[in-house]
């Protein structure tokens, strides 16, 4: 027989969230009170380093992936999850807005086995409200590669650059950082 463990989530935890095109999500993401750090980066394909360009050629595998750094003390992983999903179409195949390619799916990647049982209580919730199939990836992380610095935190450098993701939303927002 299998034994309940007992799960916290360590003060500071990690999670890889695919959700369309990085520098919005990223944008947003940043913006939540308890996420110490985000970096973008491509996850979760076959290929080893690979580039912007080679990853936009749907030959990588890859997700355009922001890798999120958090302190569960103050925003757990299903409140991140719950803000997560606000801003993506979970039901997309394979983009997100106006942008198209297997690089664009959704995805929920984990490194602690333990998150998976919160990413999908989480997702079960989420499957309520749509009519159509959640195909949102909830993955182990295999692998993680860092994007070209000129990709890293591209909306604060070039605030009136593309983003599929309502960066206002969160204005009077409990959890938005101030």
């Amino acid at each position: 027989m299998g034994k309940d463990v007992n799960y916290t989530e360590e003060p500071n935890s990690e999670i890889y969230l695919a959700g369309g095109c990085f520098w919005g999500l990223q944008a947003y993401l940043d913006k939540l009170k308890g996420v110490i750090c985000t970096e973008v980066g491509y996850a979760n394909g076959y290929t080893e380093m690979p580039s912007y360009e080679e990853v936009c050629s749907n030959m990588t595998g890859h997700a355009e992936t922001v890798y999120v750094k958090y302190d569960s003390n103050i925003i757990s992983l299903a409140k991140l999850l719950q803000y997560f999903f606000k801003v993506i179409d979970p039901t997309a195949y394979e983009h997100q807005g106006n942008d198209y390619g297997s690089q664009y799916r959704t995805g929920i990647y984990y490194k602690n086995t333990c998150d998976k049982k919160i990413i999908e209580q989480v997702t079960t919730k989420v499957k309520q409200q749509y009519t159509a199939d959640i195909v949102t990836e909830i993955l182990p992380i295999k692998c993680y590669y860092s994007a070209e610095a000129y990709h890293q935190k591209y909306l604060e450098k070039n605030p009136s650059g593309y983003c599929h993701i309502n960066l206002k939303s969160l204005q009077n927002d409990p959890m938005a950082k101030e």
